[in-house]
């Protein structure tokens, strides 16, 4: 399009005028926020660090309160509020997301560059046009307008209203901002770039020979400059310093001058700017965005960017200046951090001093819920990329037990199928975060399992009902600091995942499954070779797996007996007529049924109480009426737990009739938590010495069958039913006499 058609669809559309920092805001925003669970508590997350246009395949898991922050920096850049002369540095150890952050960022700004909104615009220039003869042509012959290869784009993607005189850009980006009413005004303050400023004033002086009046209107018109819509990708507003590049400071900078050219071009006793390269981070960066990635093998650079940020220039040569307008931001590992502090004893003689002033550091760290790690690792392991943003708790835990089958080839060239029994990947995250937790500020009578649980849901469940997070007082500082990082966990599963299990499970066509306590066991036995760790790193992680092997086998104990006992699982009907019934007896009052108004039935309740519940015999009634035992239980138990849900709920047009009963914490844990006293006081016959092998026509082997089915339903497959529940059994046989 023509200049002047540019500056009516920026009126029409003022995002796509936006300057770099805006412009990297109005991406993140524009695709709106989702509310996250971490480290126990409640966060708005923008869905831009989910990657969503790539099917979260770069999405930064986790760290959301960080990335909050950087959101936040951005605002107050964009709104000219401070920190302009601030680097945005991220830092923290490998594999906690900083270079899926980067990816997530190039992503994110070609995905909006190619929305109406998020239209990105630069000029091209053609000189050529002005020695056009026009009229002179033979048949088929093209004028220089007709021919794209005399058209030059900006090498720097310089912003169109960059080629009005200041004082008229002023007024225009006044008007511009009345009409867009935003909360951070478009500030373009850069002039053209030296190469479109050599096609200007080549232009410019063309027209003075010929005596034109209005040179602007000559030198813009569509026959020498119109307006290109770009898709903004690395290399096109997107720069990027990667680790492996070399050449001096100024070429990893800006770009090298190219003699050669020097000598075709006509320099008229300068350096002509068109002879430049315009390869470095900060041109290709200009008009969005520069990521220095590794910035410790790039040290020597961060104090030649020291000024970028508030001044916004930087030098192709002595002579030749050139505006820039780039959000910096620098990536790295600890490692910089020691380079930073080489000078720290020189106190106010060190002469890193003015660069780390600059730097507004964000610091990335391992993830501490364990749910964003067993994500983390099943996305390590496959090429399951989707974001796991799910609002249901009982879902999200299914996902985290969840069994995951992998094709492997053998050596022979064979794929054979793998399966990650059910819980094998929760142990690996569960015990990856116990090894991030800090243990220091934990309180009496609560260990480092509470804590991972906590900031997995926000609460525990305990007897008297849910203790939530807001009761304890932690102290994040030190959170995810050090820790197994997925990398090592990875390893650890893809070198399982190969092994051959076939003699472990000699009986059995089992081969293929690696249980929880495997992959445990090969994460602590890995420890000590692994470089990564120091001696005191690998004494502590050792210490902990067994808390991880404890909450592992307690959740596969859970599978168990929920799988024996399923024919006796409660129904809400009955949960809720019970409910009534001691409703109505505490209160000396009627209950409804069939035939009207009646006393609330001791009978009922004291046969859900001994049955179902399993709490009481015959000796605490009498007859059937309760004795204090159990009306202590029914009015401390029942009646005050319901009370307080109802309470709670108070706000959210609660009643008793609309509640599923057992979603109660306190009632919850009372009728679906089997032991194994339930089992031996409704089978007599069962025992679990003979599980691996029941003789027939016997009661364990009735058991054993059903079991594996119901197991199989809810998600296992045979094989990892068969030696899930052999070794709940090892456990629970040394208990049970």
């Amino acid at each position: 399009m023509s200049l002047a058609e540019y500056v009516d669809a920026a009126f029409e559309r003022p995002s796509v005028a936006a300057h770099a920092s805006k412009y990297l805001l109005d991406a993140i925003e524009s695709m709106g926020t989702r509310t996250v669970l971490e480290e126990g508590e409640t966060r708005e997350r923008y869905r831009f660090f989910d990657d969503p246009e790539n099917d979260g395949e770069h999405a930064v898991l986790g760290n959301t309160e960080v990335l909050n922050r950087f959101v936040d920096d951005l605002r107050t850049i964009a709104a000219d509020r401070g920190k302009s002369e601030k680097i945005l540095w991220f830092d923290g150890p490998t594999a906690t997301g900083k270079s899926e952050l980067k990816r997530c960022l190039v992503n994110g700004l070609r995905a909006y560059s190619k929305t109406p909104a998020g239209r990105r615009y630069t000029v091209e220039w053609n000189i050529a046009a002005a020695d056009d003869t026009r009229g002179l042509s033979y048949g088929g012959e093209t004028t220089a307008t007709d021919r794209e290869s005399d058209w030059y784009e900006s090498p720097v993607q310089s912003h169109p209203l960059s080629v009005f005189p200041p004082s008229v850009r002023g007024e225009l980006l006044s008007a511009l901002n009345r009409e867009a009413d935003g909360h951070v005004p478009i500030t373009v303050a850069e002039e053209l770039d030296p190469f479109s400023r050599e096609a200007y004033d080549y232009l410019e002086e063309q027209y003075r020979r010929d005596g034109t009046r209005d040179l602007f209107s000559a030198v813009t018109d569509p026959a020498h400059l119109r307006v290109k819509n770009y898709v903004v990708d690395v290399g096109r507003g997107i720069g990027v310093l990667h680790s492996e590049d070399d050449g001096t400071p100024k070429e990893r900078l800006v770009g090298s001058w190219m003699p050669g050219m020097l000598r075709e071009l006509d320099s008229r006793g300068r350096k002509n700017p068109q002879a430049f390269s315009y390869d470095g981070v900060l041109s290709q960066g200009n008009g969005l965005l520069t990521v220095v990635e590794d910035a410790a093998q790039h040290a020597d650079l961060l104090r030649k960017l020291l000024n970028v940020p508030d001044e916004g220039r930087v030098k192709l040569d002595k002579g030749i200046g050139m505006d820039v307008d780039t959000q910096l931001v620098i990536i790295s590992n600890p490692d910089l951090d020691a380079e930073l502090d080489k000078y720290a004893d020189r106190n106010g003689r060190d002469p890193l001093k003015a660069l780390k002033r600059r730097l507004d550091k964000h610091e990335f760290r391992y993830l501490t819920n364990v749910s964003l790690e067993a994500e983390l690792i099943r996305r390590e392991l496959t090429a399951e990329t989707t974001v796991w943003a799910v609002d249901d708790e009982e879902e999200l835990r299914e996902r985290v037990r969840a069994p995951l089958s992998i094709d492997v080839r053998s050596g022979k060239g064979t794929v054979r199928a793998r399966e990650l029994a059910p819980h094998a990947v929760e142990a690996a995250a569960m015990y990856s975060v116990l090894t991030r937790l800090d243990a220091e500020d934990v309180p009496a009578g609560y260990d480092l399992l509470d804590k991972a649980l906590l900031f997995d849901f926000g609460y525990l469940r305990e007897d008297d009902g849910r203790t939530s997070m807001e009761e304890f007082e932690f102290d994040s500082d030190d959170e995810g600091i050090h820790g197994i990082p997925v990398t090592f966990t990875r390893d650890v599963i893809a070198d399982l995942l190969h092994e051959d299990t076939e003699r472990r499970h000699a009986d059995l066509d089992v081969q293929r499954v690696v249980l929880p306590e495997d992959v445990l066991d090969a994460m602590a036995d890995g420890l000590g070779n692994a470089p990564v760790f120091s001696r005191s790193e690998r004494a502590e992680y050792e210490g902990r797996v067994s808390m991880a092997k404890a909450y592992v086998r307690d959740r596969q104990e859970t599978d168990v007996l929920a799988a024996l006992l399923s024919e006796h699982s409660v129904e809400r009907e009955t949960v809720a007529e019970y409910v009534e019934h001691v409703y109505a007896w505490d209160g000396d009052e009627q209950v409804e049924t069939e035939r009207g108004p009646a006393d609330p039935d001791p009978l009922l309740m004291k046969l859900f109480e001994t049955e179902q519940l399993g709490r009481f015999g015959d000796g605490d009634y009498r007859g059937n009426e309760p004795k204090e035992r159990v009306e202590e239980f029914r009015r401390e138990r029942i009646i005050t737990a319901l009370n307080r849900y109802a309470w709670q709920n108070r706000d959210e047009g609660f009643t008793v009739d609309d509640v599923d009963l057992t979603e109660i914490p306190v009632i919850r844990s009372v009728l679906d938590t089997y032991d194994w006293d339930d089992v031996r006081r409704l089978y007599e016959d069962f025992d679990p010495a003979h599980w691996e092998d029941p003789p027939e026509n016997t009661e364990t082997e009735r058991l054993k069958e059903r079991t594996i089915a119901e197991l199989t339903d809810r998600g296992y497959t045979p094989a990892s039913a068969e030696l899930t529940s052999r070794a709940v059994m090892r456990e629970v046989r040394h208990r049970w006499d």
